[in-house]
């Protein structure tokens, strides 16, 4: 099974953004952010997280949006997006990384993220 589990908005204004979708969808932080990255969940479970990234806006060259899809299976869900046409993208992963990066046909990126339990 895999599900649409979050869309990451990379922003500029960081704390504006946060602050704005707050208060538009009624979400709350799912764990403490740092200065850089928050996921805000829907308190009443049913909805995608949204997720915030900060970007310096000069310095950004890919897509302000993309999706992290949350699997219990991921490498089999990898292997399985690989052959429908997904491609890898060349990544630089931190260390302990929950996360593989895909590209689509149209070379979008998006997330495939290991996730014990999905709902």
């Amino acid at each position: 099974m895999i599900k649409i589990g979050s869309i990451v908005i990379h922003c500029y204004e960081f704390e504006r953004m946060v602050a704005f979708w707050r208060e538009a969808l009624h979400y709350v932080p799912r764990a403490p952010g740092s200065s850089d990255w928050i996921v805000l969940c829907d308190p009443e479970g049913q909805g995608p997280n949204v997720s915030f990234q900060a970007r310096d806006r000069r310095g950004w060259r890919r897509s302000w949006l993309h999706l992290d899809l949350y699997t219990d299976c991921q490498q089999e869900e990898v292997r399985r997006l690989l052959t429908i046409g997904a491609k890898q993208y060349p990544w630089r992963y931190p260390q302990n990384a929950d996360y593989v990066a895909l590209q689509d046909p149209d070379g979008n990126l998006f997330c495939v993220v290991q996730k014990s339990q999905i709902s």
